[in-house]
């Protein structure tokens, strides 16, 4: 099932918040975006429904085994992005930016070519 940017910037969202603390809740997640309390609380409800989160009785997010491997392949892409496009002269805030953009859309054999091209040069 494909997944919409949305759902996928919420959950690379989520990982990172959880590389920082064990536990977050859904306004760590507003805090983080800058997303009122009502888009986040719906975006975690459409999360769960896709079965890429769970939410516990103390309203605590994990991700899911999938929900996980999906927001660890964003986030991969997102700092391959970054480095390469770092590489190519461009300065670390407008690739941070651009990689942001590029994550979602990008093929996986273009990715991989950057992601191959990026190892060569280190």
């Amino acid at each position: 099932m494909k997944t919409t940017e949305s759902a996928e910037m919420y959950l690379e969202t989520i990982l990172l918040l959880q590389e920082k603390r064990p536990q977050i809740r859904a306004i760590d997640i507003v805090h983080q975006t800058g997303y009122t309390k009502p888009s986040v609380s719906r975006a975690m409800g459409l999360l769960k429904k896709n079965g890429h989160i769970e939410v516990d009785l103390n309203g605590y997010i994990s991700l899911t085994p999938g929900g996980k491997a999906l927001a660890g392949k964003i986030l991969e892409r997102h700092r391959i992005i970054t480095d390469f496009l770092v590489s190519l002269g461009v300065s670390p805030e407008t690739a941070d930016d651009d990689a942001c953009k590029m994550e979602h859309i990008i093929s996986d054999e273009v990715f991989d070519k950057m992601k191959e091209r990026l190892s060569a040069l280190s």
